[in-house]
């Protein structure tokens, strides 16, 4: 079998190809064939050395991965040969709210997906959505898990609700779509008339052009009578245009402060965070609880995730380069074969 490595603060160059055999389960672990992997913002920050949990030299990056399993350890219970599945980012984060105790990750501290047989316990496993497709599914781990909590783990989404959702990223094309489905009028950002459209495509009711509207936070409460969104999926860091956009006693879910942002005014000040009236929210990808709520509601909606383009499993540099490039709407997916 083979996997890939990487060196930490070494980017992409720093990713290597190796061979190695291939491992078998012990107790309480299943053996993976992985069969897609889906590429994030989060992995370039893990090679280029900027990201804010351990990075373990020489791990297996990759933490959004799914397959099918190919051998039990002793003692498994919760999946059987032939199952398709997914294994959580947070292995050991199973529910309820998050703790240091949890921080382990798959793809830094731990070795991840981009590998061609993956050893995982069976307590971060979690089955598949059946119409799903393996490049649909290794979407959902990340990017979908980080929307889904985003909605959810402050307080449940209500019909007829009002959630803005920024730019066409992974991230914010699943809330789009998960929160149109829970019934919400959805309202997102966007650069451009093409993104406009396909975010209409995905559900969104309205679309505020951000260079079009560089204080898109007033746009925001204009179309919405004044009144502001009741929760806003922020993954560009302008808390400033956030808080403008949301309403008295709605709710940021903070998930990009990485990203950060070029507006002069990015950073609020603590008058007028605390004169918002607004819950924020900072949240980190989700528990393996939150994943299997979110595969339900995927399930029972017949949801189907947006995959840009996909490469081969030789190609994991290659497809590397091209996200960091930039400028596509929806995922992109390694194909393992």
């Amino acid at each position: 079998m083979k996997s890939y490595h990487l060196t930490p603060g070494a980017g992409i160059d720093g990713v290597t190809l190796r061979a190695h055999d291939e491992p078998e389960p012990a107790p309480g672990q299943v053996l993976v064939r992985v069969r897609a992997t889906s590429l994030s913002m989060r992995e370039l920050l893990v090679l280029d050395g900027d990201y804010p949990l351990p990075v373990s030299p020489d791990v297996v990056p990759g933490c959004a991965g799914v397959g099918e399993v190919v051998a039990i350890g002793a003692g498994v219970t919760r999946a059987g040969v032939g199952d398709r599945v997914a294994a959580t980012v947070f292995p050991d984060w199973i529910d309820g709210p998050f703790a240091p105790a949890y921080a382990a990750q798959l793809g830094s501290s731990r070795d991840g997906m981009l590998t061609e047989f993956a050893l995982v316990g069976e307590r971060a496993l979690v089955h598949i959505p059946a119409h799903l497709s393996f490049a649909e599914a290794a979407t959902l781990p990340l990017t979908a898990v980080t929307a889904w909590n985003a909605l959810t783990g402050g307080r449940p989404p209500v019909p007829g609700e009002s959630v803005l959702t920024l730019g066409t990223g992974a991230v914010s094309l699943f809330a789009v779509q998960l929160a149109k489905a829970s019934g919400a009028r959805v309202i997102a950002t966007t650069s451009s008339p093409e993104k406009a459209e396909r975010l209409r495509e995905s559900g969104a009711d309205e679309v505020v052009d951000y260079r079009e509207h560089p204080r898109w936070g007033e746009e925001v409460r204009r179309v919405t009578g004044g009144r502001g969104v009741d929760r806003v999926v922020d993954v560009a860091g302008n808390l400033t245009q956030s808080l403008a956009a949301t309403a008295l006693g709605g709710e940021i879910a903070f998930v990009g402060h990485w990203l950060g942002s070029d507006a002069p005014d990015a950073s609020p000040s603590p008058a007028a965070l605390f004169n918002a009236g607004v819950v924020l929210r900072p949240l980190a990808v989700g528990s393996r609880a939150q994943f299997e709520a979110l595969n339900r509601a995927v399930d029972m909606w017949r949801l189907r995730p947006c995959v840009h383009r996909e490469f081969g499993f030789d190609e994991v540099p290659e497809a590397l380069r091209y996200h960091r490039k930039g400028g596509f709407v929806g995922n992109v997916v390694i194909d393992h074969g």
